[in-house]
């Protein structure tokens, strides 16, 4: 009894100190392997974004020759094909200097986006792009927004406009589990590791050259070709899937600019003839960069023969998942989880996922890990649907432990009304405030897990003149008759003592926590 009423030693004090440091480096550790995923995967896209740019300037060049045979019909097409390179340009440009603002913030001045050092750097994206003194991430989203706006005024196609304000769309985003929306900003770089924020603004890149396609498209349509002779075709290899995983198929149209309807041109690939629609599909069955190249032959009506050769390539990833505990890298027994698992290319309804060592369940667009036994690991087993094949893509370990003891404390208002909760030594509590107290209360709240525990029951210990303890039982978590009286005894700068306190929380468990302490003041 009379150790357990003194305060923590130095030594407890310092093993506590370094458990919430453990705690802490836990809850921002990220995988090496996740951050190499997001490497290639922006690897990736920046080959997929050159092969667009080149779809897109073939396309503007079309434009270009029309104008020149044909000005009267011509040039106000052209013209209005380069308004669109030149505002895709400057908001392509704008989302550069993002990517390499936020790199160096992490690495230094001398950071290079191609090869960043820091890459788990959770802070630097949100300094460059939440800051509320320069407005970046703000900035960004309202030029999305005017970019996109603009882009979707040149699609006359309803289902590719559809798609564009899909793809660009910068509305706010509620997330699961918490009051309010989000701003696009601040769900796309809050707390996000440096290689994930590079990825982001690397596939919103990606996004852009889309839209720009898709708009140089719509103004291609609207060239009557008929009325002017072509004196030069160009071959384009328009991909379906600009990143493909392994297991499934990899699909491309391959198309000829200013074509006669009439007359379909024969298309070849290493040797093979495609059927008239120009769809050409492999199947993906390993990963790695691959190239392939054909020609085209177009009939004329002397009889002549003429042919364009093209080539094009695209890159086959390994399939993987993100899967991630929510509140840190353990969970916790007898509780509900958030987990986050997300399969990159693949859309949330074709995803499903198992875990052992308990059960996992969806909610809305995230999921929820309730395990159930303390020591066993939970392996979360994630399935994507790609092309209507099962493909088992990820398996994720993740400890289970015990839930940590609570804190006891007394909860009482403020003179502002405001809660606080008094978990003793200080300056103490006021013994009008301590009376008003019903009895004791526990909970985790230490910013990484906020689990309230019910207590069955504790004691109290005060001390006569003579140093004798006087111990008195609770009434479950309420102070008993007589421990009110004991209570009321007390004066200015005497102490009592709030020990064998016992609470039990979500997970069943019954434990006997820390005393806490009492001043009056």
């Amino acid at each position: 009894m009379g150790a357990s009423n003194k305060r923590l030693s130095p030594r407890q004090k310092m093993i506590n100190l370094m458990y919430i440091v453990l705690m802490a480096m836990l809850a921002l550790n990220v995988s090496s392997d996740v951050l190499d995923g997001f490497t290639q995967v922006k690897d990736g896209l920046v080959r997929t974004n050159d092969n667009i740019e080149q779809r897109n300037a073939s396309i503007i060049h079309a434009l270009e020759a029309f104008s020149v045979q044909n000005p009267e019909k011509g040039l106000a097409w052209f013209q209005k094909g380069m308004e669109v390179r030149q505002n895709t340009e400057r908001i392509y440009n704008l989302v550069d200097s993002l990517k390499v603002q936020i790199v160096k913030k992490a690495d230094g001045i001398d950071g290079n986006v191609d090869n960043i050092v820091n890459r788990e750097d959770l802070d630097a994206a949100a300094a460059i792009m939440l800051d509320p003194s320069t407005l970046r991430g703000a900035t960004l989203r309202g030029a999305i927004d005017t970019y996109r706006t603009y882009i979707t005024s040149l699609v006359s196609d309803t289902v590719k406009s559809a798609s564009i304000e899909q793809a660009l769309s910068t509305a706010p985003v509620q997330r699961i589990g918490e009051i309010g929306e989000m701003l696009w900003e601040e769900y796309k770089f809050e707390n996000q590791p440096v290689v994930s924020a590079i990825t982001l603004l690397t596939k919103l890149q990606n996004d852009i050259k889309y839209a720009e396609g898709e708009a140089l498209q719509s103004l291609l349509a609207n060239v009557d070709a008929g009325d002017v002779r072509v004196n030069e075709l160009n071959a384009f290899v328009i991909p379906d899937s600009r990143i493909v995983m392994r297991g499934s198929k990899y699909q491309a149209n391959i198309v000829l600019a200013a074509v006669d309807t009439t007359q379909r041109p024969g298309i070849f690939i290493n040797g093979r003839r495609l059927a008239d629609n120009g769809l050409y599909e492999v199947i993906a069955n390993a990963s790695g960069n691959f190239d392939y190249k054909g020609y085209l032959e177009v009939s004329h009506g002397d009889g002549s023969v003429t042919r364009h050769d093209f080539s094009s390539s695209y890159t086959v990833i390994e399939p993987t998942a993100t899967v991630s505990a929510t509140m840190m890298n353990v969970l916790y027994a007898g509780i509900d989880n958030p987990i986050s698992i997300s399969v990159p290319g693949i859309p949330n309804t074709g995803v499903t996922a198992t875990m052992t060592n308990g059960s996992l369940s969806r909610r809305g667009d995230s999921w929820v890990a309730h395990p159930t036994k303390v020591g066993d690991k939970a392996i979360v087993t994630v399935i994507a649907d790609m092309n209507g094949k099962k493909t088992e893509v990820s398996r994720t370990e993740f400890r289970v432990r015990k839930l940590p003891d609570p804190t006891p404390f007394i909860s009482y208002k403020d003179a502002e009304g405001n809660s606080v909760r008094y978990r003793g030594g200080g300056r103490g509590i006021a013994k009008a405030l301590l009376m008003q107290v019903p009895g004791i209360e526990a909970a985790i709240d230490d910013d990484l897990l906020n689990i309230s525990f019910n207590v069955i029951s504790f004691e109290t210990v005060t001390f006569d003149s003579m140093g004798n303890a006087l111990p008195e039982v609770s009434d479950g978590n309420k102070f008993s008759s007589r421990q009110k009286s004991q209570l009321q005894r007390l004066k200015r700068g005497n102490r009592i003592y709030v020990t064998r306190v016992k609470a039990v929380g979500p997970d069943g468990i019954t434990r006997e926590l820390a005393p806490l302490e009492i001043i009056i003041n």
